[in-house]
């Protein structure tokens, strides 16, 4: 399968892959499995729920999407605009999502790694906290609105 032009290796290429991607590019903000299928459905998508959680999974393994978890432990699926890992901040009332530098993370990681003797060490970093809009009384002016960039934006 090709992703912004470059070759994504373990993932077989298919039409319902294609379009669980697709879709999910759209996102703005994190989406769960059913959320991803209901906004497939109403594109007019035949895909099914279980090809959604099995294209979801391969799609994590590949490196091409981050996964966080909600305080319920529902995994929340994000395209990955880049080829790097990435730690977000997500709002527990709206469930907002922010990218964050965690740079300090990486390196600590690394470091751990180093001095344990660790290979292949790996890492979940659950951050959150309740958003600036969710922290407004109503009606208050908005300075940080969000820009509609053409993506679904799905409420949580």
């Amino acid at each position: 399968m090709a992703e912004g032009g470059r070759a994504v290796t373990g993932v077989r290429r298919t039409p319902q892959r294609a379009a669980v991607l697709e879709t999910l590019g759209r996102c703005r903000e994190f989406v769960s499995a059913q959320e991803l299928h209901a906004l497939l459905a109403g594109l007019g998508s035949a895909v099914g729920l279980t090809t959604v959680y099995r294209a979801l999974r391969e799609l994590d393994r590949a490196g091409l999407v981050d996964v966080v978890r909600d305080e319920s432990g529902e995994r929340l699926y994000l395209r990955r605009p880049t080829d790097e890992h990435r730690h977000y901040l997500i709002c527990r009332r709206c469930g907002r999502s922010q990218p964050v530098d965690a740079r300090d993370v990486e390196t600590w990681t690394e470091r751990l790694a180093e001095s344990t003797g660790f290979a292949e060490l790996e890492h979940t970093l659950e951050l959150s906290g309740v958003c600036g809009r969710c922290r407004r009384p109503p009606g208050a002016a908005s300075d940080d609105a969000a820009s509609d960039g053409g993506g679904v934006g799905v409420g949580r």
